[in-house]
């Protein structure tokens, strides 16, 4: 054999042992690429269930927290409902003098300018304070202002409700 012939098949023993070692790379190479592409697509899924899991939990929070919204509601349309009810009754009842409104006499105010005696005589059939009936226009004006009153309250007790339960 030649030097060159010599020459050429260690060229070509270097050659093959290069492509050889390069296949080996290759394969070892692939086999940790496929072990990390399934690692990272398992990390995946794990993130991605997650994210389904508090992302249903948040819905339900809302569909359970507008639902109890929904309740409140209801409630204070009622309850805005009766008191609205009972004093369109009352101002009827005003209205056709079948109730009067009255307040009760200090009966010991010297400025009223009544004496009224403090124990029941045996005249008096009533053994009751003295009262004053109002005016049934004022009386009216009275029944309007607790009217209000009753709606604040109403409306107040059910912007606290949604606040509680916007809140939790």
């Amino acid at each position: 054999m030649t030097s060159v012939q010599k020459l050429a098949l260690i060229l070509l023993a270097m050659a093959v042992s290069f492509g050889a070692a390069w296949q080996v790379q290759d394969w070892r190479y692939d086999g940790k690429l496929a072990k990390q592409a399934a690692q990272f697509q398992t990390d995946l899924d794990t993130i991605s269930n997650a994210a389904t899991a508090q992302a249903r939990a948040e819905q339900d929070k809302r569909l359970a927290t507008e639902q109890q919204l929904a309740a409140y509601d209801q409630q204070h349309s009622k309850e805005l409902s009766d008191a609205q009810r009972n004093q369109a009754q009352l101002r009827d009842r005003l209205a056709t003098a079948d109730v009067r409104l009255s307040v009760l006499l200090d009966a010991m105010d010297s400025a009223s300018g009544c004496d009224v005696p403090t124990a029941p005589g045996a005249v008096g059939v009533v053994h009751a304070a003295r009262r004053a009936q109002l005016d049934p226009t004022h009386a009216q004006r009275i029944i309007a202002i607790t009217d209000d009153g009753d709606n604040a309250v109403i409306a107040l007790r059910a912007c606290q409700a949604y606040v509680r339960a916007v809140s939790h």
